[in-house]
């Protein structure tokens, strides 16, 4: 089952601030992901995150994009089948989780 993405509005900017062939890599991941976006553990794509460097991201999944050095975490609401990106971001020292932490807060 497909899951619908919603995009925040900071995530929908980190999208707009890649460029043109990041954009595609990242929108093609997150359509793939989509179509089971359910934790690893629950026979989905998406990595859990929980607690890391005192950032606690418990409920959330990330996509790596290794070649593309981007990740994408996400928010997966049950409850209406939605996928919800919060960052699309550099993997550079834990940018990622950061900004994640500071958007789901």
């Amino acid at each position: 089952m497909k899951y619908i993405i919603e995009y925040t509005d900071e995530s929908k900017n980190d999208l707009v601030e890649l460029d043109g062939s990041q954009r595609k890599i990242v929108r093609k991941a997150i359509e793939k992901v989509s179509l089971n976006p359910l934790p690893k553990n629950e026979g989905g794509y998406g990595k859990p995150l929980g607690n890391k460097d005192n950032m606690n991201l418990t409920g959330l999944c990330k996509i790596k994009l290794l070649k593309a050095g981007i990740r994408i975490i996400y928010k997966l609401v049950r409850e209406g089948a939605i996928m919800k990106i919060i960052v699309i971001a550099a993997r550079a020292d834990e940018e990622a989780y950061k900004i994640a932490e500071k958007r789901y807060q």
